[in-house]
């Protein structure tokens, strides 16, 4: 049957965010190298291994995990909408867990200075802010795309944060006639349900469309438990296990268009 809908995830599927958290990483940690000779790098490991350990430590992990919002993003997000109560939780513990994980971070490289680490912590989101990055070949395959198939915009975390990413990069949106995000639906990927509510808004069975991500624990698994075919976007060349398997791999998203046709 000819596809009649493409499902897009959207964090480094579309937009670069690990590009995007990674520069805001270096352009914080070469701040703290100006004010106290701290090593970057170290730096930078340091506060992602004390922010992931604290995030994990929050009641609300188990909310984060089944949404799909990871201890990065928490270092940013305001988590001022959605309608669970765990948004409201999150909402009240980023400011300390912001400042908390910049304060051990640099407690972790042999630096005690509670004010620089709450400065840090000021600092980041503006500086991810400032970094709406998008694949290169983004625009030119939806520009190739639209018009031909449906597109569907299926993304996992909290409404207020995935929004403003969108809002970042204003002329994406609009290529999409149906935008779902996890933190407004209840459930994320790889549930079920998220991809049953997706097809169910784009009109069509699960043989008529088609999901591309990179992740194959969320992407890839979610559209293979509904019966949908799954195309995996694999840039880094990550190796299999097995255990996941994509219907087809591709490095780049220019190879999507013509991999469509064949399917």
């Amino acid at each position: 049957m000819a596809k009649q809908a493409v499902l897009f995830d959207l964090d480094d599927t579309l937009l670069w965010d690990e590009r995007s958290v990674k520069e805001a990483f270096e352009a914080v940690c070469r701040y703290a190298q100006e004010r106290t000779g701290a090593d970057p790098e170290k730096l930078e490991a340091s506060v992602r291994r004390e922010a992931r350990a604290l995030y994990e430590s929050y009641e609300t992990y188990p909310f984060t995990q089944r949404i799909g919002i990871n201890p990065f993003e928490g270092l940013w997000a305001r988590f001022r909408e959605g309608e669970q109560e765990e948004f409201r939780k999150l909402e009240a513990l980023a400011p300390a867990y912001r400042r908390e994980s910049w304060i051990r971070g640099l407690r972790g490289i042999g630096i005690e200075d509670e004010r620089l680490g709450e400065e840090l912590a000021e600092r980041f989101p503006a500086e991810r802010r400032a970094r709406p990055l998008v694949y290169d070949e983004t625009f030119e395959v939806l520009d190739r795309l639209r018009g031909r198939y449906k597109l569907l915009l299926l993304t996992n975390g909290s409404p207020d944060l995935q929004r403003e990413k969108l809002a970042g990069v204003p002329e994406l949106a609009p290529y999409f006639d149906h935008i779902v995000i996890s933190g407004e639906f209840g459930e994320g990927k790889p549930a079920a349900s998220i991809f049953r509510h997706a097809l169910s808004l784009l009109g069509i069975g699960p043989d008529a469309g088609v999901m591309v991500g990179d992740k194959l624990t969320t992407d890839i698994l979610g559209a293979n438990t509904v019966g949908m075919d799954s195309v995996w976007i694999n840039r880094h060349g990550l190796k299999r296990s097995g255990e996941i398997e994509p219907a087809c791999e591709i490095r780049s998203l220019r190879e999507l268009p013509a991999l469509l046709e064949r399917l």
